[in-house]
């Protein structure tokens, strides 16, 4: 059974960016990340250990968003999927089959008024 797990809006204050200002002084950066597992075990025993557990999940891509500041959102996103498509321990390991993982910059430094800059990475094992 192919089981979706979405987490969205997840917000992080961090120091990206090209300019020297955006390092200095920081902003938001939201997360959207989608995650395919397959989730029959997990399902048919109700069992945390046997899926992704997203509260983790949501806790790991904040810290390495938070950490070692990048130019581009490209780089930032692409950084966030490797760690989504290796995400788990012990019995979840390789359980990720697909991901796919959005960062929007709604701050970003753009002179016109706009709703959202994002970048969107895919991948599978």
């Amino acid at each position: 059974m192919a089981t979706k797990i979405s987490i969205r809006g997840l917000r992080v204050f961090a120091h990206h960016g090209v300019f020297e200002f955006e390092r200095a002084y920081g902003q938001d950066f939201f997360i959207d990340c989608d995650v395919w597992v397959d989730a029959e075990a997990a399902a048919a025993n109700d069992d945390l250990a046997a899926t992704v557990n997203y509260g983790a999940l949501a806790d790991a891509l904040v810290a390495n968003a938070k950490t070692d500041p990048v130019d581009l959102l490209e780089t930032l996103a692409s950084r966030l999927l490797a760690l989504v498509l290796d995400f788990g321990g012990g019995a979840t390991t390789g359980i990720v089959r697909k991901a796919k993982v959005t960062v929007h910059k709604p701050n970003a430094p753009i002179n016109h008024e706009f709703a959202d800059v994002s970048v969107t990475v895919k991948g599978k094992r």
